[in-house]
Order: structure tokens, then C-alpha cells, then sequence
């Protein structure tokens, strides 16, 4: 075959031109690092890299962002619930001092100034917020779990569950000696009829006190599930429970007033301390019955009250706004999740409900009552000593301040014994609000450590995915340095050996 000079200068410049476009790319990579610069170099590449791209930030998303932040969410949380089970431990520690101690009336007024401060805090632990969203409310992290301020503006029709179980016994002092109307200038018009005694009663202490009267029809309803002869629910062909109705049985009456405890037959609604008293007859019919529905409305709540939004099937009205719709909630149970992992999600709050109980207040106020009433019985006693030392006492006056020094010893007597009763019944619901408070306590720490294993594993898969995005993306400096320098070699050889062939030609013949 002929060679021309012709086909040997092309043949020489495209051996060039591959060569200098082998050192451009190799310069490339040297430069920038990369394999590729643009996907039509290796789509393969560029495929591949973009799918890991793409699982590296969403993984970024989880272990970076996600992470950290339910993180940070749980860590307020059990913080919280710790202070509040370590309040309930001093709360326990006074009720024991209460309920076995003979205590002093300064030991009782340092005790009720201690129990209501430690009340106070538990529900301001209940506001517990991060970043702006309370922790305890579910999906309502815009709303306080407690009332920041006492209010009057909303009426609030509540309906509880309870059950046979939910009965309290309870003792309490009745007949009370009424040293004010003891008048000096005529002490035999005073007469005692009935003397101090201790009677045992039955309640059920809703979830509020001060609650409003029921002055209207359905203000107030009490409904008990249906029971059949094996003691199972009777439900209709829907499937709702069958009630039935008590609300003609209720009367209505204050805490304050003679005999409110004692209740011969039927209902009796205490709105004060919101309880309703029964009976030993309704109490023998409703301890086995395992729903017990009540149903009433309440106005006016202080501050660190508990939200029944949160609690309890509701409606609200708003009392300054008649057009205004009434809004109904619905209690569910309501989970914030966050997506840790590809396709894993993980619950990250605890509601308030779960938590911090209407009972911790409750009980503490009951105590706290009691003992405010053991005080002004020790008062009324000290009165009539005061009365009896002086010196122009008749013996008439004489006599009847010593019938009724003995009447308000014996009340004392009594409400010293009620009072340590509250302290031990205080026991009792503190030891379950704490168990209560435990088991969100350990709920949390489950889901806390699933959440640290799942970190620890992203951290590794964050790892191994930026060793296969390098891996694939990244060129081998080293060696991209040698074959560089050897392409380098190679151009310059290309040069020189097309320089020196094309030196002669056939000129230099003729």
C-alpha cells in the first residue's frame, strides 16, 4: 500500500489530538478531582451517583435533622417527668409524716404551704415547651396543658368515664359544735343535739371542683353501662352501649352544709368539691358496674387548672361571642412521629393524659382541706379555753363552755382522725400517680434507645454511603498523578516524532 505523506500528517495529528485529549481529561481530574464532569463521560457514573446522592440526603435528613430534633424533644420530656416523680416523692414523704405522725399545728401549716407549692409545680411542669411547642398536648402544641390565668369566658360541658372501681371510701367528721352561736348572756339556749361522730362514706370525686349547679335540665347526667347476667356489656345491634339513666336521682347540695355526706338513698352532688355522694345502697349497685358515665358543665377555672380539652370529650362555648360556634373535642389518642429511617417512624411525645393525672391536685387539695379543718377546730378549742379563763365567768357560762370544750376536744379527736385518713388515702393515689408516671418514664426510655440504635446505625450508613459516593465519584489521586505524568510523556513523544518525520520530504530528492 502507498503512504503518503498526506495520510501520515493525519494519521500523526489525530494521534496527537487523542493524546492531548486523554492529558485534558486526566488534567481535568487532576484538577477537580472527579471522574466525570458531565454525565455523557460515563452516564453509568452520573446514574449512579445521583441515586446515592439522593439516598445520602435523605439519610442526611434523618441522622442530621430528624434525629436530633426528636432527640431534643424526648430529652425535655423525660426531664420533666422526672421533676414531676420527684415532687411526688416529697408529696409521699409528707403524707407519710401526716398519716403516722401526731403533728403540730406550726408542722401542719408548713405542710400545706409545702403540698400547694408542690401542686403548683407539678402542673407548671406540665407546660413544658421546645421550641415554642408544649410537649405534653398532643398534636395541640400550640395550646398550655394547664390555664396560664383563671377564666370565666368559656363554659365547658365535660363527660367522664369511671368505673365501679373509681368509688372512693372515705371518713368523715359530721355534727359540729357551733361555738358562734354561743351567746354569754343566755348559755342554756345553747343545745347540742347531736354530737361529733365519724361516718364512712362513698363517692366519686370528678375531675373538677367548684363546678356550676345544675339548674337546668341535662346540665348534669349520670348514665351506667348495662350489664347481663355474666357481667359483660350490653350493646345494641350497632354496637354502642346501652345506658341507663340516673339523673333524676341526684340532689344537689354543698360540701359546707349539714349532712352533705350522709346520703340515705340516692345521689348526692357536692358542686363545691365536685363529688357525688352515694348512697350504701346505689354504692352496693354500682361497685361491680364497669362504666359509669358522667356528664356536667363548668365555667369558671383557675389558674393550673388542667385544659379538659386534653382530658375528656368536651364542648366548649364561648360565653362572650353568642354566634360563635361551639367547638367539640374528641379525646384520641394522639401520636407525634417522626421519620427516623427510610420508612421508619417513631413516636416521639407523651401526652399529658399518660402522665399527670387530675388526681394529683385533687388529692393534694383534699388533704390540704383537711388539715385547714383540724386547724380551725384546734382554733374553736382555743377559743373556748380563752373564754373559760375568765375571771367573771358565771358558773352557768362555766358549765356549758366546759359541755362544749368536751364536744370540740371530741371533734378535734375526730378530724385529727379524718385528717390522718386523707393523708393515708393520699398515699395510696400519690403511689399510683408516681406508678403512672414510671411507666411514661420507661415508655419513653423504650423509644429513646430505639432512637439512639437507629442513630447509631445511620451514622454507619452515613459512613459506607460516602465511601460509595467517593468510591464512584472520586478519582485515585495517585494514580490519576502517575498516569498524568505518563500522558504527559506520551504527548511530548508525539510531538517530537511527528517534528522529526516531517522534517524530509520528497523536495529534498529533486
Amino acid at each position: 500500500m502507498r503512504v503518503t505523506n498526506r495520510m501520515m500528517t493525519n494519521n500523526m495529528l489525530y494521534n496527537i489530538n487523542g493524546n492531548k485529549n486523554t492529558l485534558a481529561t486526566l488534567e481535568q481530574q487532576y484538577s477537580t478531582g472527579m471522574k466525570i464532569q458531565r454525565p455523557s463521560e460515563d452516564p453509568i457514573i452520573a446514574v449512579r451517583a445521583l441515586k446515592l446522592r439522593t439516598n445520602l440526603s435523605e439519610l442526611n435528613q434523618y441522622y442530621k435533622k430528624n434525629i436530633p430534633d426528636a432527640k431534643a424533644w424526648m430529652d425535655v420530656t423525660e426531664s420533666a417527668l422526672t421533676v414531676i416523680n420527684d415532687i411526688l416523692t416529697q408529696v409521699h414523704t409528707y403524707c407519710v409524716q401526716g398519716a403516722t405522725d401526731t403533728l403540730t399545728a406550726q408542722d401542719r401549716n408548713s405542710i400545706v404551704e409545702t403540698l400547694g407549692e408542690l401542686k403548683r409545680q407539678v402542673y407548671q411542669e406540665g407546660d413544658t415547651n421546645y421550641a415554642g411547642r408544649y410537649v405534653f398536648t398532643g398534636y395541640k402544641t400550640d395550646t398550655s396543658l394547664v390555664f396560664s390565668e383563671s377564666q370565666s369566658n368559656e363554659k365547658y360541658a365535660i363527660t367522664e368515664n369511671f368505673s365501679g372501681e373509681s368509688i372512693d371510701i372515705i371518713k368523715k367528721s359530721i355534727n359540729d359544735c357551733p361555738i358562734d352561736e354561743y351567746d354569754p348572756d343566755d348559755p342554756e339556749a345553747f343545745e347540742i343535739e347531736d354530737r361529733p361522730n365519724m361516718i364512712t362514706s362513698y363517692r366519686i370525686r370528678l375531675a373538677y371542683g367548684n363546678v356550676d349547679s345544675p339548674e337546668e335540665d341535662g346540665n348534669l347526667t349520670i348514665r351506667l353501662a348495662q350489664m347481663d347476667a355474666d357481667g359483660n356489656v350490653v350493646r345494641d345491634e350497632d354496637g354502642n352501649i346501652e345506658y341507663d339513666d340516673f339523673s333524676d336521682d341526684i340532689e344537689t347540695m354543698l360540701s359546707t352544709d349539714p349532712g352533705a355526706y350522709q346520703v340515705e338513698s340516692g345521689i348526692r352532688y357536692l358542686t363545691d368539691t365536685g363529688e357525688l355522694v352515694l348512697s350504701e345502697e346505689v354504692y352496693n349497685e354500682w361497685r361491680n358496674i364497669g362504666d359509669i358515665e358522667v356528664n356536667y358543665e363548668k365555667t369558671k377555672f383557675a389558674k393550673n387548672d388542667l385544659r379538659p380539652e386534653h382530658y375528656f370529650n368536651c364542648t366548649v362555648t364561648d360565653l362572650t361571642d353568642e354566634d360563635k360556634e361551639p367547638i367539640v373535642y374528641t379525646k384520641e389518642d394522639q401520636q407525634i412521629s417522626y421519620e427516623i429511617n427510610f420508612n421508619q417512624k417513631l413516636m416521639i411525645n407523651t401526652q399529658g393524659s399518660d402522665a399527670i393525672q387530675h388526681d394529683i391536685g385533687r388529692t393534694i387539695d383534699e388533704v390540704l382541706n383537711a388539715v385547714n379543718v383540724v386547724t380551725a377546730t384546734q382554733a374553736k378549742l382555743d377559743e373556748i379555753d380563752k373564754m373559760l379563763k375568765d375571771e367573771n365567768i358565771t358558773p352557768e357560762q362555766e358549765k356549758k363552755l366546759k359541755e362544749m370544750r368536751e364536744m370540740v376536744n371530741t371533734e378535734l379527736v375526730l378530724k385529727t382522725e379524718a385528717m390522718q385518713s386523707a393523708f393515708s388515702n393520699a398515699l395510696t393515689k400519690i403511689e399510683k400517680q408516681q406508678d403512672v408516671v414510671n411507666v411514661a418514664v420507661a415508655d419513653l426510655g423504650s423509644r429513646y434507645v430505639r432512637l439512639q440504635l437507629t442513630e447509631s446505625r445511620l451514622g454507619e450508613e452515613q459512613t459506607d454511603f460516602e465511601d460509595l459516593l467517593s468510591s464512584n465519584e472520586d478519582v485515585d489521586m495517585v494514580d490519576t498523578v502517575i498516569r498524568y505524568r505518563a500522558m504527559q510523556s506520551i504527548y511530548n513523544a508525539s510531538l517530537s516524532a511527528a517534528a522529526q518525520s516531517m522534517q524530509t520530504t520528497l523536495l529534498d530528492f529533486l
